[in-house]
């Protein structure tokens, strides 16, 4: 790790509390739903829809109320009341403005590495909210780029660490999601830096690269500047 000149940092549920807003959202969207359909299959419902919809709406919001809409239609047999649309119109708008708050060390860690490494925000998702979800934070003085994409693959590091950097190879990607911030980047041949969320989204679940030889996992971002220490 001695040779890493660049570090990525995934945004959502890495640098801000992200998932448990839509899990907020997904309980108040039950509740609108409850008189047409069980919350356990409603989720399920839901669960559906944002597979099938991924490759038309992309990631974020946007995608994430329409999938709402499309899965009320479904359970209600196509009856769903316009003002029962506009309550879901109305959670989707209240998502996209919810206030940011930084996860713990996040401030101190980037200040820490900032000068002694590029850093850069690669974040998947909508462009407008994901521009304004940094701007919010006021973490975006810290960062040399910000890479919105709107998937992670392994040709993505590649090309962003390229860009950036000096190669996928001697730069890391830090990211809570083990599908999208940890599997491609180390395809890519960068090192991968696993930080558990508390909160994860179904779809990023994937099966942990324990014997990767560029894969490491901590329990915090304030461990990561002693980590490249050592």
């Amino acid at each position: 790790m001695k040779d890493i000149t660049t570090i990525g940092f995934d945004a959502d549920d890495t640098l801000w509390h992200h998932e448990r807003h839509y899990q907020f959202t997904q309980e108040r969207f039950a509740e609108v739903l409850s008189p047409f359909c069980e919350a356990e299959t409603l989720s399920e419902r839901l669960l559906a829809a944002e597979r099938r919809n991924i490759g038309h709406y992309g990631y974020g919001v946007k995608g994430f109320t329409l999938s709402m809409i499309e899965t009320a239609i479904e359970v209600t047999n196509g009856k769903a009341p316009a003002s029962l649309i506009s309550e879901i119109l109305d959670a989707g708008r209240d998502l996209l403005a919810h206030p940011i708050e930084c996860l713990p060390a996040i401030e101190e860690t980037l200040a820490a590495l900032k000068g002694n490494y590029r850093l850069i925000v690669i974040t998947k998702g909508e462009l407008l909210d994901q521009e304004r979800k940094l701007a919010a934070s006021g973490l975006d003085h810290h960062f040399d780029a910000v890479e919105i994409v709107s998937e992670k693959l392994a040709d993505t590091y590649q090309r962003v660490f390229t860009r950036h950097g000096q190669g996928p190879d001697r730069s890391l990607m830090v990211g809570n999601s083990l599908k999208s911030d940890i599997l491609p980047a180390l395809e890519a041949g960068s090192w991968a830096l696993h930080v558990p969320s508390d909160h994860n989204w179904v779809l990023d679940h994937a099966e942990e690269p324990v014997a990767h030889g560029r894969y490491r996992r901590i329990s915090t971002v304030a461990e990561i500047p002693d980590l490249l220490k050592r």
